[in-house]
């Protein structure tokens, strides 16, 4: 297959996945092989949550819908064009996915497969639908994709390179028994925010949008908040208060009774509106239901400090106040070429 061809394929799998909206899914007659997959997906969407309690509906449609917004003609092309394609020697790639959010393995899928290589896709228990349905389609829209689409099962065999994701604690794993293979080890990471008291409310709100989307399960959710000595909280809260409904979904409440209990019983301090609680902690991976904050002194120290602890965050939110932050509530859309750990996939795909 040539590149166009590869990209046309993705380019149809974004059009597919524009149908699926939370407030609006509409059916699209220009849209390939709809009379297959749209009734479908609309049901696998509804039993999502059956398969994995965080993948309610309004998460797996937000991910659809950055998909969607994702996979154009005129991003796949500004993606790949800063790379020679030409150069890759066709690998079978291992996949071995994490299920935190929905879809959260989709790039590295995505990246294989349009560098022109074999991917071998050994799904998370916690997402084991999504992509495997997505394969499906692209598959109808180009059958000769079938010879280079795997999923695993049981044991990893017969791979050339692999991509891992996970905790830390299972990425020691996966270096020991990848250590003879080319690899990318993706561990925990948690992502900050810097505040200066200057936000406006719609910052502070969209700020809120990168630390409830997906429950906070997220590598790109903001867990913690760096803030100037004296910061009050009191336009945060306010700002984040349209988020409250976030409380009466089960899961979510079980998580901040508990949390909040164990805060409270070590005698913490605690700052709390009735569904998020803030803590002040020197590190950056907080509970579900609880974000960390820590006193800054001046910009440039803590920039510093960022940079020294850099393996440690995927995401930096901020007005411009250090550089390469990204604008408040952008968290959980990167482009294409915003690469998970900083880590150039493609780079490592055509190289290895």
């Amino acid at each position: 297959m040539t590149l166009e061809t590869k990209k046309s394929v993705f380019v149809e799998l974004g059009k597919f996945l524009n149908q699926f909206s939370e407030n609006q899914t509409l059916k699209n007659p220009a849209v390939l092989h709809n009379e297959t997959f749209f009734d479908a997906f609309i049901d696998l969407i509804q039993l999502s949550q059956s398969h994995n309690g965080w993948y309610t509906p309004e998460q797996v449609y937000f991910s659809i819908q950055s998909w969607a917004e994702a996979l154009t003609e005129e991003n796949l092309s500004q993606w790949l064009s800063a790379y020679d394609l030409q150069k890759n020697k066709v690998k079978n790639v291992a996949l071995i996915l994490a299920g935190n959010i929905p879809l959260v393995g989709f790039h590295d899928f995505l990246s294989v497969l349009i560098t022109g290589n074999n991917v071998l896709v050994k799904t998370s228990s916690n997402d084991q639908h999504l992509l495997p349905f997505l394969a499906k389609y692209i598959i109808a829209v180009e059958p000769q994709l079938s010879d280079k689409i795997k999923f695993i099962e049981g044991k990893l065999e017969n791979f050339d390179a692999v991509i891992a994701t996970g905790s830390n604690n299972t990425a020691r794993y996966f270096e020991f028994y990848f250590k003879n293979k080319p690899s990318i080890i993706r561990k925990s990471r948690n992502s900050v925010a810097i505040l200066n008291g200057s936000e406006t409310k719609e910052q502070l709100c969209a700020l809120g949008e990168d630390i409830f989307r997906y429950f906070g399960l997220g590598c790109r959710n903001v867990s913690k908040l760096f803030v100037p000595k004296d910061y009050s909280f009191v336009a945060f809260f306010e700002a984040v208060f349209e988020y409250q409904d976030v409380i009466h979904y089960e899961k979510y409440a079980n998580n901040y009774d508990y949390n909040k209990a164990v805060f409270l019983m070590s005698n913490f301090k605690l700052l709390d509106n009735g569904f998020l609680t803030l803590k002040e902690d020197p590190s950056h991976a907080s509970p579900i239901s609880s974000v960390f904050y820590e006193y800054y002194n001046n910009i440039e120290e803590l920039e510093a400090r960022i940079e020294l602890e850099s393996e440690q965050i995927q995401c930096v939110v901020s007005n411009d106040l250090v550089k390469n932050s990204i604008a408040f509530g952008q968290t959980q859309k990167p482009a294409l070429w915003n690469y998970a750990d900083n880590i150039d996939t493609i780079s490592f795909l055509i190289t290895t």
